[in-house]
């Protein structure tokens, strides 16, 4: 695998080796002793997938307490993905980083503890699958508003009117939620 570095400390995009043929393709996505030896070592607790039509925007979702980090991909259709950093010690507080996630690039990427996550949808009936660190907590659970211009992420869709649940529609400002120390 390819661990490329983003700009925010934290979150990786990960690159797994494909081997394909005229039948198809074969490639691992999860490996712990091989992800520990990068780096990563991880203790997963639950898997996750949705299915999402184009324009659905998910998130930004965290929780506080009971962090999760989230290693993230695509199986079918594309989004694009977003991590913000809510450590409030971190540099990079309130800063984003966005990779686009597809059936075709194969990519993963590693969402660490500590920063809220969510994505996009590019194109219709996309799966998105994560592993989490922890379990959901839905006592626990944080939104930060998609478009809040203190952080000012760049959706690469022009004329962005998001499908959005209505708690996605109540998101806090970056100064309204409880980061982490």
């Amino acid at each position: 695998m390819n661990i490329v570095e983003t700009a925010i400390a934290g979150p990786l995009i990960i690159e797994p080796r494909v081997f394909g043929d005229a039948r198809g393709f074969f490639m691992e996505t999860w490996n712990a002793a091989g992800f520990a030896e990068m780096g990563l070592d991880l203790n997963f607790v639950q898997d996750n997938h949705s299915r999402s039509q184009k324009g659905v925007l998910r998130g930004l979702h965290f929780q506080n307490p009971g962090s999760q980090g989230k290693l993230v991909r695509v199986t079918r259709g594309a989004v694009f993905d977003v991590a913000v950093d809510l450590r409030a010690a971190s540099p990079t507080f309130g800063q984003w980083v966005g990779v686009e996630l597809s059936a075709a690039n194969n990519r993963m990427f590693w969402v660490p503890e500590g920063f809220a996550h969510g994505f996009l949808t590019l194109e219709d009936d996309t799966d998105f699958l994560y592993k989490c660190t922890a379990p959901y907590a839905p006592q626990s659970e944080h939104t930060l508003a998609w478009n809040d211009p203190a952080v000012g992420i760049t959706w690469p869709v022009t004329d962005l009117d998001p499908i959005i649940s209505d708690k996605d529609a109540a998101g806090l400002s970056l100064a309204d939620v409880p980061v982490f120390a």
